[in-house]
């Protein structure tokens, strides 16, 4: 049974690359209940392409110590800066470092924080941290064709698309187009990290 202290989070948040209205930290073991929260919403995990069933916390842990332990990903937890609240997570996965290239991936849990920008500030701060930490070129995504709220975000933080694999996603006895959609860092401006370099001593 969970308990109110299960849905606590125990420790102060770490901000590892901060925007303007969010900040990226690592993932938290204290916040697996919220993560699986979000993963047991079909309203937000629609997208993802993910089995629409119950996601236990067992299943949870599991997914937690991969990503923690995971070579070629990186995963973020998404906080709403002004507050500190964990709205999301995010990760670049399939990191190859010589094609230099990665998969992006974003989840926005919270579903007040729809339609206010977040999504699209989390994927250029991803961007920023594939393109000028990571040394990457190629960032590459897929997104379901109904998914306008995504897409509008994706191509507002600098992702086009490219090609389409027509009615590969299944929903609602439905078949929908997936999108493919890249950026490359030749086509991108760094907006907050390339101080770290430019502001060295």
């Amino acid at each position: 049974m969970t308990t109110a202290a299960d849905q606590t989070p125990t420790e102060q948040p770490i901000f590892t690359i901060t925007g303007e209205r969010v900040a990226l930290g690592p993932l938290r073991r204290d916040l697996l209940p919220l993560y699986q929260r979000w993963m047991n919403d079909f309203e937000v995990v629609r997208t993802l392409g993910v089995p629409l069933r119950p996601m236990t916390r067992d299943a949870e842990e599991e997914w937690l110590d991969h990503a923690l332990k995971a070579e070629h990903e990186v995963h973020y937890t998404i906080y709403e800066r002004a507050t500190g609240r964990p709205i999301g997570n995010t990760a670049l996965a399939y990191i190859n470092e010589t094609h230099r290239s990665a998969n992006y991936g974003i989840l926005i849990g919270e579903k007040d924080c729809w339609g206010k920008g977040y999504g699209t500030e989390t994927t250029r701060l991803m961007l920023d941290y594939a393109f000028t930490i990571l040394g990457l070129h190629n960032i590459l995504l897929t997104v379901v064709a109904f998914n306008q709220r995504g897409i509008r975000a994706y191509t507002k933080a600098g992702f086009r698309e490219f090609g389409r694999r027509r009615e590969a996603f299944w929903l609602g006895g439905q078949a929908h187009d997936v999108i493919y959609m890249e950026c490359l860092s030749s086509e991108f401006q760094s907006p907050f990290l390339r101080r770290l370099i430019e502001n060295r001593p």
